[in-house]
């Protein structure tokens, strides 16, 4: 399916999520340059992209600046460590991710005429106090906790897209991300469900956090590139949930994968995360009326598949 972009600069696009939206985009025929500084990307995520003409590779620091000579028409800004095990080791380049990275990738939007789309996430609502999470909720963070490096860095990165659309007629897009999975996840990343799968299939306990009641809104990987596309596309300028409405216990999620993986390791319950959100689950009203993006893939199918990638 042609995604109708002529060429497009995916910032982090050697991650988990970037590394497949590249992929889209190259099989839509749109020339991708993907940038990554590798801090938490892999080069192994795109290897199967290097032989196309149309994919470009560079291997640089978006926080330190943003130079892509030719014709830009979609600037995709992933690059962020997304995981809380990466954003506590790399606290301060998370931040600059968010802010320097994010200015440099709105002037390079500016200076091409560049349809851009941040990836923010569903973490700018912290704790939240209203349940599910629509876009005029404004959130419930700690500004100086230990996750306020991810969750802060986000919410201004999500005002300094506000900001350039208003001052400088910027056609942006800000897309909030929730609980992605999928292939390509890092089993040492600390989220749950490739912590629960590799948990599984090498028979150990499956480490769940609290008491397991604990919600959240798993999507697979797929959807939500359909999602950034449908948003790219369009000119809402969000932010809009990209997320699963269907809420499920983290409990849930590690009895369902061990079920699916056929392991007998047991459920061991460990202290709680700090500031760990209690609920999370979006309200996708404005991404069926505006683009009108749903989930497709049910979480049952895209557990199925991230455990086959994990156990090859």
């Amino acid at each position: 399916m042609d995604t109708g972009f002529g060429r497009a600069v995916v910032t982090g696009g050697a991650g988990f999520l970037g590394s497949h939206l590249c992929e889209v985009l190259v099989a839509g025929r749109t020339a991708v340059v993907c940038v990554d500084n590798l801090l938490t990307g892999d080069t192994a995520n795109i290897s199967d992209l290097y032989h196309d003409r149309r994919f470009e590779f560079v291997c640089a620091d978006v926080s330190a600046a943003l130079s892509v000579p030719g014709s830009v028409d979609l600037v995709v800004h992933l690059a962020c460590p997304a995981s809380p095990v990466h954003y506590l080791r790399w606290p301060i380049e998370t931040l600059k991710a968010g802010g320097l990275g994010t200015l440099c990738a709105l002037a390079l939007a500016r200076e091409k005429n560049a349809r851009f789309v941040l990836a923010s996430t569903s973490e700018v609502y912290g704790d939240p106090l209203q349940h599910p999470q629509s876009e005029a909720y404004w959130g419930n963070v700690n500004p100086i906790g230990p996750r306020s490096v991810y969750d802060e860095s986000k919410r201004y990165a999500e005002a300094l897209t506000a900001a350039h659309r208003r001052e400088h007629g910027l056609r942006t897009g800000i897309a909030r991300i929730f609980n992605t999975f999928g292939p390509r996840m890092r089993p040492d990343d600390g989220r749950m469900i490739p912590a629960f799968i590799c948990q599984a299939l090498r028979g150990r306990p499956l480490t769940v956090t609290g008491d397991g009641s604990q919600t959240r809104s798993p999507c697979y990987v797929d959807d939500t590139v359909r999602g950034l596309l449908a948003l790219a596309a369009d000119d809402h300028p969000g932010p809009v949930n990209i997320g699963n409405p269907e809420e499920y216990s983290v409990l849930d999620i590690a009895e369902r994968i061990r079920e699916l993986v056929a392991s007998i390791s047991e459920i061991r319950f460990v202290a709680a995360m700090e500031e760990d959100p209690k609920r999370r689950c979006p309200d996708i009203s404005v991404a069926r009326r505006a683009l009108n993006w749903e989930p497709l893939v049910s979480v049952d199918d895209g557990l199925k598949r991230t455990i086959e990638w994990f156990a090859r």
